[in-house]
Formats: structure tokens, sequence, C-alpha cells
């Protein structure tokens, strides 16, 4: 048995909002329940949720003196994601600050530590700012996870992901589009950009998914990608394959996407051959190796800008891919195009 997810219909953007005071609640709370009572989720679990939302404002407004946010995420596998994302100094000592009881502001200081207990999964990403190092963003990001469906296959796998696509000031059409099939010990992804944005972007990169089961190779993918994208505004692509059976990696691309390998102590960028699929190109640019420690592999659309490195962001890439995802998407995504991110881990 295999999932094939689409990031048109399996990764959106439901909310997102500005925390300055605690009334950006009053928003949140009304929009979680009319999207926790349309996918059916039970009262007990939609109240948790809304004591989540509770606590991470009142965070974004008591800690980063509202300079922040709190988006509502639906993800692949029946899965709803809280994240709040603020610009505020960072929090010193993490394991101090979720202790119930410990607080900076004169209240209980019960904030992350009912988070923990009330999310199916939780994540916390956090740095600070220092003299001296290079730093693209300060503040925390926290991401509380629910799942609506009962099977969390991820956690069998042993490979995770994370998805990030966004649309041009969040508009209906969306060019960038991420398809990913996950079977058995095997991991695979087609990435793309459709050339420009808007509806004609999105058509050239719609109904792709059927080629993750068509090659044996990545390379022979982007070939019948490339037929297909003739007569369209054409896209550039970037197809990947994990197979843990083998402990084997396969990367080919074409075109202006990035992709970056973590092997925990160093971090690889690569580009690709140019070109457009569907139009005129050279041959793709590929890549294969073995792994095995833990590895991770972003791929980006040129909706994420490029001069970020490791220590921009200290320790992210030991965090949870779609943290990673979620990080990278708000922090370095260009405001005049659509934006993608497909993170992936091993081990």
């Amino acid at each position: 048995m295999s999932d094939i997810f689409d990031s048109a219909t399996d990764c959106k953007l439901l909310f997102n909002n500005a925390t300055q005071s605690e009334s950006s609640l009053i928003l949140l709370r009304s929009k979680l329940v009319a999207i926790t009572q349309r996918f059916g989720v039970s009262d007990l679990k939609r109240e948790n949720m809304l004591l989540v939302a509770s606590e991470l404002v009142s965070n974004n407004v008591k800690h980063a003196a509202g300079r922040g946010m709190v988006q509502l995420w639906k993800q692949p596998g029946g899965i709803l994601d809280i994240l709040s994302l603020d610009f505020g100094p960072g929090i010193a000592n993490l394991a101090t600050a979720e202790t119930d009881g410990y607080s900076t502001s004169n209240t209980l200081g019960k904030g992350l530590g009912a988070i923990r207990r009330l999310s199916d999964e939780s994540y916390i990403y956090t740095q600070q700012e220092r003299a001296g190092q290079s730093k693209k963003w300060s503040g925390t990001v926290i991401l509380a996870r629910f799942h609506l469906d009962k099977d969390n296959k991820e956690a069998k796998s042993g490979y995770k992901f994370g998805l990030y696509s966004r649309s041009l000031s969040d508009e209906r059409y969306n060019g960038d589009r991420i398809y990913l099939k996950r079977s058995g010990k095997t991991l695979r992804w087609l990435h793309l950009d459709g050339l420009g944005h808007g509806e004609e972007a999105q058509a050239a990169t719609s109904d792709l998914a059927a080629h993750l089961d068509s090659y044996d190779t990545p390379e022979e993918i982007l070939a019948l990608v490339d037929r297909q994208l003739v007569n369209t505004r054409g896209a550039v692509a970037i197809t990947g394959e994990i197979d843990l059976a083998r402990c084997n990696l396969r990367i080919s691309g074409i075109g202006d996407m990035t992709a970056h390998l973590y092997d925990q102590e160093q971090i690889q960028h690569f580009t690709f051959a140019p070109g457009i699929l569907g139009r005129e190109h050279r041959s793709a640019t590929g890549l294969e190796t073995e792994f095995e420690k833990k590895y991770v592999i972003v791929t980006a659309s040129d909706g994420i800008r490029r001069n970020w490195d490791t220590a921009n962001f200290v320790g992210l890439f030991n965090q949870h891919p779609q943290l990673i995802a979620y990080t990278l998407g708000n922090i370095m995504g260009r405001i005049s195009d659509d934006q993608s991110i497909c993170v992936c881990s091993i081990g």
C-alpha cells in the first residue's frame, strides 16, 4: 500500500493572522471552531486546540510584544497544525521555560507545558539574538500538531517529511506544487515550480502525480514530465527518492530550484542545470549518495531566498521536518512569488 499526497489539496494554509494583542484570539478561535466542525473533530480535541491557541496568542503578546503570528495548516495524513512564530527575544532556557510554574511575566507559567500535554505532537524551536553571530531571525516557533486520523503512519516509516506551499499574496492559484509518494521503506517526491504564477502556472504543474509510479530513476520521471508539459508555460522541477532498504538517496533537477543536504555536520547546497521542462533545457543534474546516519534533505522553489545556512538557524535542522519547513518558509519566503519547500529527514 502507498500514499500519494498533493500539496494543492493536502498542504493548505487555512488561517494566518498577526497576534498584536489578546483580541487576536477572538478571530483565531472563531476560525478554529469552523475548521474543526468541518473536519468532524471531536468536542474534546476541539477544546484542546482552543486552549493551545489561547496559550500561543498569550505567549506572543506577553513575551514578544505582539510581534508574531499564528497560522492554521492542513497537512497530509489527516493532520491539523497550529503554528506560532514570533520575532521576540527568544527563550534563554527552554527546559526551564517548559516547567510548570516558571514565568518571566508574573503569570502562572503553564503555557508551554500545557501545549505539550494538549497536543498530539509538539515541537519548539527558539533562537536568541547574540552579538557577532550571523542570524536571519530571532524568536520562537511553536508547532502544535493534532491528528485527525487515528493511524499515525509517520511513526512507523523510518522517515519524516514536512511541506510548505503558499501562493503569491495567498491568492487562489499556486504554480508551486509538491507530489509525494510514501510506500513502505521508500519515499519519492516531485517538486515543481510553474513558470510565472497564477492560473496558467498552476495548470502546468497539475496532474503529474502518476509519474511517481512510472520511473526507475529520477531522470526518467523528469523526462516524462518534460513530455507532458509541452504546450504549457513549462516548469522547473526536482525529483527525489529515499530508499531506506538500500540506504540510498537520489535527487535530480532541472531549472531554478535548489536542494540542500544536511548530514549533522555540514550542509551542502545544490543547484541544477538551467532550462525549463516542456521547453528548452539541458540534461538533468543529479546526485546519488548512501547514508549511514541522520540526513535532512530540503528542496525549495525560487520563492525561497537562498542566502541562509545552518549558522543562521542554529539547531533548526535537528527539529521535525515540518517545523523546519514552516520556519524557512515564513522567514525566507519571497512575498513577490509563490513559495514552496519540501523537507525530508532520515533516521
